[in-house]
């Protein structure tokens, strides 16, 4: 663990000198933020561009570590010197001289670091019995990035096949399993590397969504308020708790010690799941492309807001000034946000989804704010130089059908339901107190530019509060709503909550104001807004409970899985093809050697058309007349037959054929677990 820990720590030093170059007034630890993911995602694509041509070793880690490292130098420079300096200074102050203040300050930090240990080690358990997952619904997700994890390491996958569905280009984005295997190449063990990162990577977004929340509203308040809406989100499933716990008969505190299941998630009665559940736990590439994305949107912002701040562009960073000052023709576009865009432009191999969500709002923010264009070009060249590269290579040669992506499909995940009721009883008070604040930041805005104008009169510097700005900032993600709700945007309609939680986000300001407002009123209200909070919250803390205190523990691999797939890595050569049931918990995915097909549910939510592969497989293991011309087809070398295939197909009434199988070689056998080798 401690070489994660020292891995990380070079990694974020690396990003955090670039923040000196976009942003040049904010704190360290939103620059030490800001700089783990930064640093991750140069770390992670220069690492995978050198593993492209020499393979991934220690020596071409080291050397992507060694660029990634590179902007240090910028702190030769006396200028950067004393940015660092003064950040440096000031942070120290901050915890000089304890008083309350200081301490809820710091204490806010704590518990969200705590919380996310506690956490994200039930991510992956390693037991004598196997290997458990404390996560109600990373029962499938985690074996899936263990795959591609040990497809890198094990496998010698590059260029990268899906590891689920051989002979096809591995076009998820898979750049945060990536950056596990590269930690993993220079001697750290697979569950602290993940364990570490999905700390960070939340620990950066808590930082980085409070900074964001704090641009738009100017209320620290607010900032405060916004990452906890985030991570504890839920609806009224709280009143359902309250109704089994009634029913149960139980006193209080043994009840929440055996919760019966989730709250935020839960087959029909609640779809919007909490996000630290449903979305951080399991989809480790939202992790990282979420902070990545408040960077760009940070800055957008900034564009927009532009004219109704008292500094505008003309303290552009310190290399556009002195291009200015030496009338340079790349006065064409602006510093800062060409750098943001190349920060976001690799969001392809990291979370694609968050890609198009920018794509989105800068489309809608040029269009209502076109005298920026010099800005939002530079932002958009930024963001072609990285990202269209990257989409070139991973639509090329892809198995995924993208006509499966999009059609129109009303009401999310709704179905049946009354999809006003749908949406209150999954958010709760969230929708009608984003009104409020949106109610609240028109007003807060009029008001401000009254006094702005008399400040201005009287030479005054004016204060900063909300402007007008913010509600037309939000009409792109209003949209996102909307098209959420009328279109499906990936093959499983569930998928577009990895749109809808960027509504989410960017109605978090909205939120967060009015709460602030509302508390900073008087006493009574201060109740109330903490009462309003509790409600919004409630359902979310409910199921973070669960997992936090152990009450989860679903076993993935059991031993003989563990030992079956060290077996497999002894005795064949790491880009071996398998055949297995097409289940989510192979043991073939610990070896990291390739599937011909793993599980349905992965491969459909892809767009992955795998119904041919589907019926061949089952010919195979019912041992049919042509299923040794179906093993030369698919080149199969070796074929597993364990309790997972018995299982599968005995579901199906399929009886595995064992007696076709025993004319090859068992070259494994751990239990029940049995490789037959083929070729």
């Amino acid at each position: 663990m401690i070489l994660s820990f020292l891995l990380i720590f070079l990694i974020t030093g690396g990003g955090l000198a670039l923040t000196y170059l976009y942003e040049k007034e904010d704190s360290l630890i939103a620059r030490l933020a800001a700089g783990n993911v930064i640093g991750a995602a140069i770390f992670g694509l220069i690492g995978f561009l050198l593993a492209s041509f020499f393979g991934l070793s220690a020596t071409t880690v080291l050397i992507a570590l060694a660029i990634t490292l590179a902007p240090l130098t910028l702190f030769v420079r006396k200028d950067f010197q004393k940015q660092f300096q003064a950040n440096l200074n000031k942070a120290k102050g901050k915890l000089d001289g304890a008083n309350l203040k200081k301490i809820l300050r710091f204490g806010y930090y704590v518990f969200f670091f705590v919380l996310f240990w506690l956490f994200f080690e039930r991510a992956m358990i390693e037991t004598p019995q196997g290997i458990f997952t404390g996560g109600s619904n990373n029962l499938g997700d985690l074996p899936f990035h263990l795959g591609a994890i040990f497809s890198f390491t094990d496998g010698n996958n590059f260029p990268p096949q899906n590891p689920s569905f051989a002979n096809a280009k591995f076009t998820y984005p898979f750049m945060a399993d990536f950056l596990t295997a590269c930690f993993m190449k220079l001697g750290a063990n697979v569950r602290d590397a993940m364990f570490l990162q999905n700390v960070f990577f939340a620990f950066s977004l808590l930082v980085l969504l409070e900074r964001f929340v704090f641009k738009l509203t100017n209320n620290r308040l607010a900032a405060k308020i916004a990452p906890v809406l985030l991570f504890f989100s839920g609806g009224l499933g709280f009143v359902w708790f309250a109704k089994d716990y009634w029913q149960s008969g139980q006193s209080f505190f043994d009840f929440i010690w055996k919760i019966p299941y989730d709250y935020t998630l839960r087959d029909d009665k609640f779809r919007w799941g909490n996000s630290m559940i449903v979305l951080f736990l399991t989809q480790r590439s939202l992790l990282l492309g979420m902070p990545l994305t408040l960077i760009a949107l940070g800055k957008l912002w900034e564009i927009f807001n532009a004219k109704t701040q008292r500094r505008e562009d003309a303290k552009e960073e310190f290399l556009m000034e002195e291009m200015e000052e030496r009338k340079s023709p790349f006065l064409l576009f602006s510093f800062s946000p060409f750098l943001v865009g190349i920060i976001a432009g690799m969001l392809p191999l990291i979370h694609l989804h968050s890609l198009v969500v920018l794509f989105v709002l800068s489309t809608f923010l040029f269009i209502l704010k076109p005298e920026k264009w010099r800005e939002w070009i530079s932002f958009g060249a930024g963001v072609c130089v990285i990202a269209i590269p990257e989409l070139i290579w991973a639509l090329s040669g892809s198995a995924t059908k993208t006509s499966e992506f999009i059609a129109f499909h009303f009401g999310w995940d709704a179905g049946e339901t009354n999809i006003f009721w749908f949406w209150f009883k999954n958010t709760g008070f969230f929708i009608p107190i984003i009104i409020l604040g949106i109610f609240l930041t028109q007003r807060l805005g009029r008001d401000e530019e009254t006094k702005r104008q008399r400040d201005e009169e009287k030479k005054i510097e004016p204060s900063l509060r909300p402007t007008v700005s913010l509600s037309l900032f939000y009409i792109p993600f209003i949209f996102l709503f909307i098209v959420s709700n009328t279109m499906k945007l990936a093959p499983w309609e569930w998928d577009n909550i990895k749109v809808l939680i960027y509504w989410f986000v960017g109605s978090l300001p909205f939120v967060a104001l009015a709460l602030a407002w509302i508390y900073n009123q008087n006493n009574v209200l201060k109740s109330v807004a903490i009462g309003i909070l509790i409600l919004l919250t409630a359902a979310g803390a409910i199921d973070v409970w669960r997992t936090v205190s152990k009450q989860i523990n679903f076993q993935v691999f059991e031993n003989d899985a563990v030992r079956i797939s060290a077996s497999i890595k002894q005795k064949t050569a790491p880009n071996a093809l398998f055949l297995n049931a097409p289940t989510y918990n192979t043991a073939v995915v610990l070896s990291g050697r390739r599937s011909l097909m793993r599980y349905l549910g992965h491969l459909s939510s892809h767009g992955i058309d795998y119904a041919e592969r589907e019926k061949d497989l089952e010919k195979i293991y019912k041992g049919e007349p042509t299923a040794e011309i179906l093993m030369k087809k698919y080149d199969i070398e070796y074929v597993l037959i364990s309790p997972e295939e018995q299982a599968y197909f005995g579901q199906k009434n399929i009886k595995i054929n064992e007696e076709f199988f025993q004319k090859f070689p068992v070259i494994g056998e751990a239990g029940a677990f049995r490789i037959y080798k083929i070729k």
